[in-house]
């Protein structure tokens, strides 16, 4: 146990993956109205100053932004401000308690969906990619040295609004707290996990989790799942690199973090064969450009260019 410290970068990651996100083509109109309304009488475009709200400038989605603006006539001219994602949060919030125009960089999962009524804008052109999910992967030879643990982790599985729902009840209190208080409420979803599963005496488990706070979620309801069980559980947050040269190299036991099939398909491939991979434990994971409800927009092309 513990021996995943010497190959742990616990790294100030930014919130978000570059995955996913993306929109039907759904685009039949023009890219705009040709009189620089958005809108009925609104100019969104105007509206925003042409400036979409981003988060850190390493991270995967402001990059797939700084994309966007390349790709859509739609957004020639415009400019993205990069800062942090507590800035971008701030933004939104004060926006939406104003009801001002405003376009962020959003994703899922993220309470921010869960706390606002925000909604994707359509991305035709698919630069955000696709919807992606989250998948729980462990070593070879799990199932024959921990049968009991194998089996939760293959039932392990709930929805979106569920992890969503703890990280923003997290906002207020304290990870753990928040995924008992869940498990309290939601114990058909949660004994379906372990239904059936013998329990242990105190036997060690791994578990290898990006430090994000969507995977603070799954790991902590996990945890609680397998200590119900009996299992003596260790939480270890690492790079997401490291999470699958862990699980391959036996250094760890499992994980329900990797971002399927584009946010860490690279790794996923790297080490393919070197674990078994159980599937998919949460569906829906996207990322792209978010706007609040009452904002009457539905795609990128329906914005305006500033040149």
């Amino acid at each position: 146990m513990f021996k995943l410290k010497k190959l742990s970068i616990v790294a100030a990651l930014s919130l978000v993956l570059a995955a996913c996100g993306g929109g039907d083509d759904t685009s039949d109109g023009d890219s705009g109205n040709g009189e620089g309304e958005s809108n009925g009488d609104v100019n969104y475009s105007e509206e925003v100053d042409y400036t979409i709200i981003g988060i850190e400038p390493g991270a995967g989605i402001t990059q797939a932004t700084n994309n966007a603006i390349e790709e859509y006539d739609s957004l020639a001219g415009w400019t993205q401000e990069e800062s942090s994602t507590a800035a971008m949060l701030t933004e939104l919030g004060d926006a939406i308690e104003n009801e001002e125009e405003i376009i962020v960089a959003g994703w899922n999962p993220h309470f921010m969906f869960a706390q606002y009524d925000i909604k994707y804008i359509d991305d035709p052109k698919g630069v955000y990619g696709g919807e992606e999910y989250i998948s729980t992967i462990v070593r070879n030879g799990l199932e024959d040295d921990m049968p009991e643990a194998y089996q939760i982790l293959d039932n392990f599985n709930w929805t979106l609004e569920d992890m969503e729902s703890i990280m923003l009840e997290a906002q207020e209190k304290e990870m753990e707290v928040a995924a008992q208080e869940w498990v309290d409420e939601n114990q058909d979803t949660f004994n379906s996990w372990i239904e059936g599963v013998d329990s242990v005496d105190g036997d060690q488990i791994e578990i290898v989790a990006t430090p994000w706070d969507s995977e603070r979620a799954s790991g902590e309801v996990l945890r609680l799942a397998l200590e119900e069980k009996g299992y003596d559980v260790t939480i270890t947050p690492v790079d997401p690199q490291i999470v699958f040269q862990a699980i391959a190299s036996g250094d760890a036991d499992a994980s329900v973090a990797p971002w399927m099939p584009q946010t860490h398909g690279d790794f996923y491939a790297e080490y393919e064969g070197e674990f078994e991979d159980l599937g998919e434990n949460l569906t829906g994971a996207k990322i792209g450009l978010a706007v609040p409800t009452y904002m009457d927009i539905e795609s990128i092309e329906d914005l305006e260019p500033a040149e």
